[in-house]
């Protein structure tokens, strides 16, 4: 047995007796773990499972174990994947901090700052909202206006953010500011850290077509951030913010990943039905789902590609844009068929059988995809001019 082999073997004994069965199989909102201040959990074990592996590392597998990750290799960490695929286990924790925050402070962030939020980060114990975009800044990012004036010790916030995911549910935010505002747009930027509970910080949720939405408003008036809260270097906060879009752009990506919630095939056999040798009773979308699946499989290696040339640091930086724009289409895709398998019962919005219109409330919200994170056009730009080096890119 070799040493990947009998980690595999340990890591499934452990994952068969710590992952509580509430916690395997196709899960919904109502599932998801986001930990936090105030946490939700949808039930005792919720919280458990969130905990256990929280404790261990896992719920940031590769990260160092000097700051609460469980310290895997890449080869470890696939090994780790697996196995909870195998269990259908879901998420144990659902965080920006560690999608995007947290490679960031590994990246650019002092030691103390590492010390003091990553391993809360881990446990689940902070939960962070990205302030980020803002109502004359979607697209052309650098173009922000919320500014920070300096005020010696620290510095005194103005401004507006848009699109602010969880804001109202966040503990802290991660905040793009602009602290010099003579400078050139890409320059003059600073990338901050702040509690949500800091006086002068509000919220307004926005709801969108499908009748929910993380999105919200968010509004700086006169909030104090302390200038040990800058990550980075001060003015250079678009090194920083360019990292942590590499992260967030592969984040959305991997919602193209299938697995998540009921397989499609179980879905239009429920409403289609079977033919008479066992098979989804309409040729045309057994062919299209067959083809998705089949798809977002070569999707998967790919994105295990990627993490495998981003740990030898030989990823080139588009590729997030890639992955960024395939996996947005890919989960449209999905829905899609989700709301053909589903048949008229897809159609219905409000009725307890549906899930008060889960599967049409969930395929309006896919449309968001193409645009949150730096809209298709964006990104096929980015991988015209940085990957294809086309001309006049």
């Amino acid at each position: 047995m070799t040493d990947l082999d009998a980690f595999r073997a340990e890591t499934r004994a452990w994952l068969e007796a710590n992952c509580p069965a509430e916690c395997r199989g196709p899960g919904d909102d109502e599932d998801a773990i986001w930990g936090g201040r105030n946490p939700v959990f949808k039930t005792p074990a919720h919280k458990l499972w969130m905990d256990r592996m929280g404790a261990r590392g896992w719920t940031a597998p590769e990260w160092p174990a000097e700051y609460g990750g469980g310290g895997l290799s890449r080869e470890q960490a696939k090994v780790l994947g697996s196995e909870l695929r195998r269990i259908k286990a879901q998420p144990a924790l659902n965080s920006f901090g560690v999608w995007m925050l947290g490679p960031a402070l590994l990246a650019f962030g002092t030691e103390e700052q590492k010390q003091r939020f990553l391993p809360e980060i881990v446990r689940g114990e902070i939960r962070w909202c990205q302030g980020y975009s803002e109502p004359g800044a979607g697209s052309d990012l650098a173009a922000i206006q919320t500014r920070a004036e300096d005020r010696g010790d620290h510095w005194i916030v103005n401004g507006q953010k848009v699109w602010t995911s969880y804001a109202d549910k966040a503990d802290w935010i991660f905040c793009l500011v602009r602290t010099d505002p003579e400078a050139p747009k890409h320059l003059g930027i600073s990338f901050v850290l702040f509690d949500m509970a800091t006086q002068g910080v509000s919220t307004r949720p926005i709801t969108l077509i499908s009748g929910k939405s993380p999105f919200c408003e968010t509004f700086f008036d006169d909030v104090r951030v302390e200038k040990e809260n800058l990550v980075g270097t001060l003015n250079r906060g678009w090194d920083v913010a360019k990292h942590l879009l590499a992260h967030e752009r592969t984040m959305i990506g991997a919602m193209g990943e299938v697995g998540r919630g009921r397989p499609l095939g179980q879905v239009a056999t429920g409403s289609i039905g079977l033919d008479d040798e066992g098979r989804l009773d309409d040729g045309m979308l057994r062919a299209r789902i067959a083809e998705l699946e089949i798809d977002a499989a070569a999707f998967r290696l790919a994105m295990e590609r990627t993490g495998d040339q981003v740990k030898a640091g030989q990823a080139h930086p588009a590729i997030a844009s890639m992955l960024k724009y395939y996996g947005s289409e890919l989960n449209k895709r999905r829905h899609e068929l989700l709301m053909a398998a589903g048949g008229s019962d897809a159609l219905e919005w409000e009725s307890d059988r549906s899930r008060h219109g889960a599967a049409a409330r969930d395929w309006l919200r896919t449309k968001a995809n193409s645009i949150e994170g730096g809209t298709s056009e964006i990104q096929l730009n980015i991988i015209a001019k940085h990957l294809l080096q086309l001309p006049g890119a």
